[in-house]
């Protein structure tokens, strides 16, 4: 555990953000049984994060908690998520980036099952593609990509690097898991894990009809 080294003004600030945005998605049912994990950049080298294990709809600000890009905690002995890489890894490498979302939605769940042989879930023609920055039309295709779960969160994390190096995401699904979500704030994240839910329901009410 290193000390802390920033303004715990904006930890505050920070933290009653995401507790608030957590109890919103857990009366949604996004985060089943402790599930999902919520990040914040704080600065250059810090993120807040939600603790492990805490129930998502109780959250307090105390249980929000501070780690550097290794995933280290930082003037706390509590315990960060153990996916915490596959937050700092995007912090790291995007200095635009300013939140991340993870979530557990049963159409979350559910679509990284169905897809996860084909890799990735394709939207098509859908109005809401233009919910996800840099796409300015409906008229496209997107691909989600679906990455097989681990445990192994380095191993996982380096699959997602070479995803990322690949071409521009805002989020990825992990099979029999959730999705990953991110944006320059709050707000944004939270528009395109809103989008990504919407067109994931689409999409497995699409294979139910044409079946």
């Amino acid at each position: 555990m290193t000390s802390l080294t920033f303004d715990p003004a904006l930890l505050q600030a920070r933290a009653a953000e995401i507790v608030a945005t957590t109890r919103e998605l857990a009366a949604l049912g996004w985060t089943p049984a402790t599930g999902g994990n919520f990040s914040m950049r704080l600065d250059g080298q810090h993120a807040a994060i939600t603790v492990s294990g805490r129930d998502k709809g109780r959250l307090g600000v105390a249980d929000v908690m501070v780690v550097d890009w290794n995933g280290q905690a930082v003037g706390s002995s509590h315990r960060p998520s153990a996916e915490t890489l596959l937050h700092t890894q995007l912090y790291k490498r995007f200095p635009e980036v300013g939140c991340v979302l993870h979530t557990h939605s049963l159409n979350q769940t559910l679509a990284s099952r169905l897809y996860a042989g084909a890799g990735h879930v394709r939207f098509e023609d859908y109005e809401l593609i233009k919910a996800f920055r840099g796409q300015s039309t409906h008229a496209t295709t997107m691909d989600v990509p679906v990455l097989p779960n681990s445990q192994h969160m380095p191993t996982l994390a380096a699959q997602v690097d070479v995803l990322l190096d690949a071409a521009p995401l805002c989020g990825y699904l992990i099979e029999g898991h959730g999705l990953y979500a991110w944006g320059e704030d709050m707000t944004e994240a939270r528009r395109h894990l809103d989008a990504f839910e919407f067109l994931l329901s689409c999409e497995l009410e699409m294979r139910k009809l044409l079946r």
